[in-house]
């Protein structure tokens, strides 16, 4: 697959169609954060974006440069399914979205409930990248990948673009890992505007293919991993991605469930903020020291807030920070 070449002019292009779509979301900052760092550590609340994650400014990039009425298909865990669907509906054009039968229910509902159809799969027995391009072939729909496109990679980058408009310079950025969208287009924003700035990833320890990939040189499969952070649950970077974030990306590094819900409660109790697992690993990766902020300013970004009350609580019950 061709290297995308992805640019600064991309993402700004891509900011450019997102402006009056998509939320700015605020920088978040807390002392005691801080003082447990001993960094200065700015948070990218992309939990509040529309469809409650970072995946709106993806979808929307790649859905609304389309002819209008164009109708698109993808396949998502569920937030790339909500906001497909979201934007989708702002658009005017039908969506299919497959999503795998064990994903969260508010995720399934919250997709309907934009207007999208939904296909159901069993993600540790189909290919769901299969079952995406047969449907879009079949209903002659445009698939929209969660992270494998350029436009949605630009698009995604636009979180880190606004962190930086906001912050200046940072030393460091701290980025979940998925197929690696979010971490491209935001690896791109940081080498293109402050090159000595180091990215660093982040993914559960059950499902670290992209920290395998890059340091074999090449893309890495795994069995899907079994981790709280649904968002995270991939078993291979994506081609487009993967070329980028060789390029791009200093490092990846991993926590543990135990970790992320760590840090679902300390966001909870010490910022009054509500986060999903994989929308947590970030600062999960900063409090367990798998990345030293010491000394420095770091960004990191809140990927996603699609947890429901229930699972929040069962996730969270007895834990401390």
């Amino acid at each position: 697959m061709p290297d995308p070449q992805l640019s600064l002019a991309d993402v700004l292009a891509a900011a450019g169609r997102l402006a009056g779509a998509a939320h700015r979301t605020p920088v978040l900052a807390s002392r005691t954060l801080d003082e447990i760092t001993r960094g200065r550590i700015h948070l990218k609340a992309e939990n509040l974006q529309r469809a409650g994650a970072f995946k709106f400014r993806g979808a929307f990039n790649r859905i609304s440069s389309l002819p209008p009425g164009t109708g698109v298909a993808t396949y998502s865990s569920g937030n790339h399914a909500q906001a497909v669907a979201l934007a989708a509906s702002l658009v005017g054009s039908p969506a299919v979205v497959v999503m795998p039968a064990d994903a969260p229910p508010e995720k399934a509902e919250a997709t309907r409930g934009y207007g999208a159809e939904v296909v159901f799969y069993d993600r540790y027995r189909e290919d769901r990248e299969a079952l995406g391009e047969k449907i879009a072939a079949e209903r002659g729909l445009v698939l929209v990948p969660p992270y494998d496109d350029p436009m949605v990679m630009a698009g995604q980058g636009t979180a880190a673009l606004e962190l930086l408009e906001e912050t200046g310079p940072l030393d460091l950025l701290v980025v979940p890992v998925s197929g690696g969208g979010l971490i491209a287009g935001s690896a791109t924003v940081a080498k293109a505007l402050h090159p000595g700035m180091r990215v660093i990833g982040v993914e559960p320890e059950a499902g670290d293919d992209t920290k395998r990939s890059l340091e074999a040189g090449r893309r890495i499969q795994i069995p899907v991993p079994r981790t709280i952070a649904d968002g995270l649950q991939v078993s291979t970077p994506g081609e487009l991605t993967f070329e980028v974030n060789r390029r791009t990306v200093d490092g990846v590094v991993t926590v543990n469930d135990e970790e992320i819900v760590r840090a679902m409660v300390f966001l909870f109790e010490r910022m009054k903020v509500v986060v999903e697992p994989s929308g947590a690993a970030g600062v999960a990766a900063l409090l367990s020291s798998a990345v030293d902020a010491s000394g420095l300013r770091a960004g990191v970004i809140l990927s996603g807030g699609n947890v429901s009350a229930l699972r929040f609580g069962e996730l969270v019950a007895g834990r401390t920070v």
